[in-house]
């Protein structure tokens, strides 16, 4: 909103009105103001919730500090959503399609979210939502975000092309927008991949075939990574800082893709209008910092599915918005980790119990950071006992986050590394 009143004044040349015109500009803004509605209002949401009763059942899974943690509010997500969403309002450009989607995925996500935490606290039901619900509304997301950047004119990128002159091979980018069902692939030099390359035994409906494979692919990222941050809120500050570093490297993938000479270094597609995906994560960025002040070891409030299934669904459609799904495995390793250790463990537990008539465990238990909290040879049949010792839980996070930092660089470094 703001950025449309500064553009008015801008033509009365009102001094400091044209600021509002740079990306870098309302991105600090953004980031700023969002770290600090969280942290102001987040004292406030706080009490309220506890004045609700509002706190979070706790199992006794045998983990060390476990039921201290009882009676914690929780639904704290809802402070996240509202320190993104004033901020994107102020400052970002509403009419920017990308923004408007981003928009939408935190509405969406968060309803879903706040939905299953409500029946959790007030119905008193111990599961929440039911999964197929759950996952019909991320498959629903997932669909309509795929669905509107595949018939929305203004989704468009300008693809890059390598030419050779003389000694020299440099990047240039096709003067015309297009549609395009490409995305970059890491590590390979020509790293684009077409999805319609998949589906040319259509003949001439292969076109048509590779934004269906695109619309699926995109409920499947959105699906998964919502599903891998909402495994790993499972212990204080876990989700909240990697998501934070997850931002970050967002941030710079869509910078570059929206700057044509940075796109031309780095032999990326172009995408114009992602710019403004810089303020949107600027945004989810502060939110989250400024949520981690509540959120940190020991923390005063969970976020709840409220936060976490928002959180992996901004993820999941950034990703997707600028092409770059096909590095969600790599920066959102730490994700796909704890998804894939609940996977094999309870794979592992039927297969054994079929076989031999009593369920084995691979982990001492799932999501695997809770692993780390049990000690080994302590009664629990589990392959792997390492470590012997359990690990505190704020050492456990802050370890988790450097891992998530180092797969950030890495998920950078892809760009150029082919």
């Amino acid at each position: 909103m703001l950025y449309y009143l500064f553009s008015f004044l801008d033509q009365y040349d009102i001094p400091g009105s044209g600021m509002f015109k740079y990306i870098s500009f309302r991105s600090i803004l953004s980031f700023i103001i969002a770290m600090f509605m969280a942290t102001v209002i987040g004292k406030r949401i706080i009490d309220r919730l506890q004045l609700k009763q509002v706190g979070e059942v706790i199992r006794d899974l045998g983990l060390e500090g476990q039921l201290s943690k009882k009676g914690t509010p929780t639904m704290g997500g809802v402070i996240i959503i509202i320190s993104i969403l004033v901020p994107v309002l102020l400052f970002g450009r509403l009419d920017n399609i990308y923004m408007a989607l981003m928009i939408i995925t935190t509405l969406w996500m968060g309803g879903i979210g706040f939905m299953d935490d409500y029946i959790k606290v007030f119905k008193k039901h111990k599961e929440g939502m039911k999964a197929r619900t759950k996952i019909v509304g991320q498959v629903g997301l997932g669909l309509i975000i795929g669905m509107i950047l595949y018939l929305s004119p203004s989704a468009v990128i300008r693809e890059n092309t390598q030419i050779k002159k003389g000694d020299n091979i440099e990047t240039v980018h096709s003067p015309e927008h297009v549609k395009s069902t490409k995305t970059t692939i890491p590590f390979f030099k020509n790293n684009n991949l077409d999805y319609a390359d998949f589906t040319k035994w259509l003949g001439d409906y292969a076109e048509i075939g590779g934004w269906i494979l695109f619309v699926l692919v995109t409920i499947i990222v959105v699906t998964a990574v919502s599903n891998g941050a909402n495994l790993t809120d499972g212990l204080d500050g876990l989700a909240t800082g990697i998501s934070a570093i997850i931002g970050i490297a967002l941030g710079i993938l869509a910078y570059v893709s929206s700057h044509v000479t940075y796109a031309s270094y780095l032999n990326i597609m172009f995408i114009p209008g992602t710019e403004e995906l810089v303020v949107f994560i600027s945004a989810f960025t502060g939110a989250t910092i400024g949520f981690l002040w509540f959120n940190s070891f020991p923390a005063q409030v969970f976020m709840g599915d409220t936060g976490s299934l928002t959180l992996g669904g901004i993820i999941g459609v950034f990703a997707m918005i600028i092409h770059k799904e096909l590095l969600v495995p790599i920066l959102c390793g730490m994700f796909f980790v704890e998804s894939l250790s609940v996977l094999i463990q309870v794979s592992y537990f039927k297969f054994t119990k079929k076989r031999l008539g009593v369920g084995k465990r691979i982990f001492k238990m799932s999501p695997i950071h809770h692993h780390f909290q049990k000690a080994g040879n302590a009664g629990i049949d589990a392959l792997l006992q390492f470590p012997i010792r359990p690990i505190p839980e704020s050492k456990i996070v802050v370890r988790f986050w450097i891992v998530s930092i180092i797969l950030a660089a890495i998920t950078i470094i892809t760009l150029k590394v082919r």
